[in-house]
């Protein structure tokens, strides 16, 4: 007989140890090590005896079929999968607890059933009249989805594997799953690793698209080893809130189709809703009137969306004044200040800085260094923007505004929301093109975007009785001055 090889597995990222320790030394978790049977199930002796079969070999110039795609019956869906689910592919969908992902698969899985095709959910953390009670809240109980509630990947296989191949299936969640191959407890690396594998051979044996719901861990990680990742052919992200209704599907891999895209959804009482115009939703609850605010006009993919940044600069009681960011990048943050404070002139060390990008959406592109830096400049002076204004530029270290990508497209959602101005890249106007009743302002350095912003917060200092509610910025120019 085999002799069993135990070893302690990271929970965290699957390295494995030959003795127990507390610190993983692979991705520096502590306390993630536990005790698994990696010996498998065949014995080393039977494995190597086993002769391997011959395949044919392919060419290169060979024609391939196009994969043919099965649409989830939901656009924004469609978009970040890249037009549908492609048949034999296996997609992996990770997000926080309770963000909504079992109610986006019900509502796709219950839209492709009343579309003739036949759609098995597998719920390994509920019982079937759970998912039964959440379909009826949705007003899907009529849907024909087929229903069960099991854990083990061999009778899983075993059931489908008769019948009528099924189109689509949902496994809610693989951290649930075993598989009789391995000894170890469900949801560990092994498990997890073991059970994918099954359930992707069986998507690629009979063409069925699957799709794996996966934990996350606290740092926004799917939870689980790497190599699942790496094994699936898309890799989805739902990402929101809780305390705001936006909900971002957003593709961290792809093998069909763009990694760039985003489908933003609302949350409701009766589920989730498609949002075709994430901008009128972004900017539905904006506060006119208001120093610190800015829009920025970003693209995510190929669609573009305008969304408020908002900043708060204030005098700071403490040694080490605070920079928090939520929705941008922090290091990018810190650029924007120290270009400020170099090349304009702008004081904020001893300023307390907040960035906030309304509405949970999360940007990665740097055109929004302008909007940002125009947004700190404002509440920093007290000075109202124009309402009526849209801002993106990317910002160098010597202070210059280089272009952007798809300026044209930007000007475009602009000019559908009301807009009036843009203030864009000195180098970006020719790209501009002529929008009808959109005035151009372009900008070549941050210092004369900062003189501008600066010399309405001082007209405003001066004249204006109400801007004394915030004495604190009216003694900042006074000591400047």
């Amino acid at each position: 007989m085999a002799k069993n090889t135990l070893s302690f597995v990271c929970q965290n990222c699957g390295a494995a140890y030959n003795r127990w320790q507390g610190k993983c030394e692979s991705c520096g978790e502590w306390n993630t090590l536990a005790e698994e049977d990696t010996s498998g199930s065949v014995p080393v002796s039977i494995r190597s005896k086993r002769k391997g079969r011959t395949f044919a070999l392919e060419s290169l110039a060979g024609k391939s079929p196009d994969a043919p795609r099965l649409s989830s019956g939901m656009t924004e869906l469609d978009r970040v999968t890249g037009g549908g689910f492609v048949r034999g592919s296996v997609l992996l969908v990770g997000g926080d607890p309770g963000i909504g992902k079992s109610t986006l698969l019900t509502q796709a899985t219950s839209m492709m059933a009343r579309a003739g095709h036949r759609i098995v959910y597998i719920s390994g953390e509920e019982a079937v009249a759970q998912v039964r009670l959440r379909a009826e809240r949705l007003g899907l109980s009529d849907a024909p989805v087929q229903l069960a509630a099991e854990t083990s990947v061999e009778d899983i296989v075993s059931t489908l594997s008769e019948g009528a191949v099924p189109r689509l299936m949902v496994i809610d969640s693989i951290q649930t799953m075993w598989t009789d191959t391995v000894e170890s407890a469900p949801g560990t690396v092994t498990q997890v690793r073991a059970s994918a594998q099954a359930l992707i051979r069986f998507a690629k044996k009979t063409g069925a698209a699957i799709i794996l719901v996966g934990h996350v861990t606290k740092d926004g990680q799917i939870a689980g080893p790497r190599v699942v990742e790496h094994m699936v052919d898309a890799v989805l992200s739902f990402e929101g809130e809780g305390s705001q209704q936006f909900r971002i599907l957003r593709a961290v891999k792809n093998r069909f189709g763009p990694t760039d895209e985003i489908g933003v959804f609302e949350m409701t009482g009766l589920g989730l809703r498609e949002v075709t115009n994430p901008s009128e939703l972004f900017l539905s609850e904006r506060d006119l009137g208001t120093p610190g605010t800015a829009v920025f006009a970003g693209i995510e993919g190929t669609r573009p969306v305008l969304v408020e940044l908002q900043a708060l600069v204030a005098p700071t009681s403490l040694g080490t004044p605070r920079r928090a960011v939520v929705g941008w990048d922090q290091s990018r943050l810190s650029m924007v200040l120290a270009v400020l404070e170099a090349h304009c002139g702008v004081k904020l060390s001893g300023h307390d800085v907040y960035l906030n990008v309304a509405g949970g959406l999360r940007i990665h592109e740097p055109a929004a260094d302008m909007a940002a830096a125009a947004a700190l400049v404002s509440s920093l002076v007290n000075a109202q923007l124009p309402t009526d204004a849209v801002y993106f530029g990317e910002i160098s270290l010597s202070g210059v505004i280089r272009p952007v990508a798809q300026t044209p497209a930007r000007l475009k959602e602009a000019v559908k929301l009301g807009f009036k101005r843009a203030v864009l890249p000195e180098s970006a106007r020719g790209d501009a093109g002529g929008d009808a009743g959109l005035s151009l302002n372009a900008v070549n350095s941050l210092t004369t975007l900062v003189a501008e912003i600066a010399a309405k917060g001082s007209r405003r200092g001066e004249s204006s009785a109400p801007a004394e509610k915030n004495a604190t910025p009216a003694r900042f120019r006074r000591g400047e001055g």
